[in-house]
């Protein structure tokens, strides 16, 4: 009996990923499941820079489109759903691609990781609490508590320093104490990551945002704003939309928008790039490569690492 081995195509923004990820499926007689976060909101098209599904040749994929704007997307029930989505396809032996680069996300379908558990009242405090002082000043605070989690955690990123902090509360442990440890991947998943050189790649997300403003991205936040957008944890807060809706406000111009999107991007590339070559597990790839997709075939062939 063959043993169907799934791949997932990551790494930073705009390196050409769900490209590559098509032509595996294509080749493998696959199915693409998703691991970017903000692409599980439905309408959030422009923004996210989502496949059209006339741009798909066909192939189904999964974790698309599976949330409202209102509603808060957390990494724990993504890895609920997605191990659910790769199980079925292995058992229909469909060979699973999975694309994105949504870090968390990535190690919570691939590795062995377990929630701490939450309490809504925990979280409601420092949720009351950061909206009363802002994220910088709830960042001291967490620093002051877990030293490790405050150097590793942005301190703009307010939803991940509330959630350190109701962790370090529940637990009584730093909140690194709660990260899994690398080791093989679920299902012997092939890893690969794109990657391009910096000044390319600063180039591709410059003009992959102007054609998002170009194309419509403004009337989509006009649209999902009437949907309860501004009402979401974690929708509002995406790149690209947060800025939006920010020029709403009158905070600045849609120009600045645009503008302040290409540097949120570029920012949480360099995030990406530099999570991504921690992992010993990921074969490395160059999104010019003229070979790029023989390559990432080779990588899929090739033994499982194993530390």
């Amino acid at each position: 009996m063959t043993v169907i081995r799934p791949i997932a195509v990551v790494g930073p923004t705009a390196t050409g990923k769900s490209d590559l990820a098509l032509d595996l499926a294509e080749r493998l007689d696959g199915e693409i499941v998703n691991i970017d976060a903000m692409q599980m909101y439905r309408g959030m098209d422009i923004g996210t820079a989502k496949l059209p599904v006339a741009e798909r040749r066909g192939i189904p994929h999964h974790q698309l489109d599976v949330l409202e704007v209102t509603e808060t997307a957390t990494v724990a029930a993504y890895q609920e759903r997605a191990r659910a989505d790769v199980e079925a396809l292995l058992e229909a032996g469909r060979t699973p691609v999975i694309v994105g680069g949504s870090m968390m996300y990535f190690q919570a379908l691939l590795d062995e990781w377990s929630f701490p558990a939450t309490d809504p009242d925990v979280r409601r405090r420092f949720e009351e609490r950061l909206a009363e002082i802002g994220p910088l000043a709830l960042h001291r605070e967490l620093d002051a508590l877990d030293p490790a989690a405050g150097a590793k955690i942005l301190t703009t990123d307010g939803r991940r320093i509330v959630r350190a902090l109701e962790v370090v509360t529940l637990t009584g442990e730093p909140f690194a104490a709660s990260a899994p440890a690398i080791g093989p991947a679920r299902w012997d998943t092939a890893i690969v990551a794109l990657d391009r050189d910096t000044e390319e790649l600063d180039a591709r997300i410059d003009l992959r945002t102007r054609r998002m403003f170009d194309g419509g991205l403004v009337d989509e936040v006009r649209a999902l704003e009437a949907r309860g957008l501004r009402d979401g944890v974690t929708a509002a807060r995406a790149i690209g939309y947060a800025q939006v809706l920010a020029a709403f406000d009158g905070e600045y111009d849609l120009d600045q928008a645009r503008e302040l999107t290409f540097i949120g991007t570029r920012r949480y590339v360099r995030r990406q790039r530099s999570w991504f070559r921690r992992d010993p597990r990921v074969v490395w790839l160059d999104g010019a490569d003229p070979d790029l997709f023989g390559a990432a075939l080779a990588a899929h062939a090739a033994p499982p690492w194993r530390a």
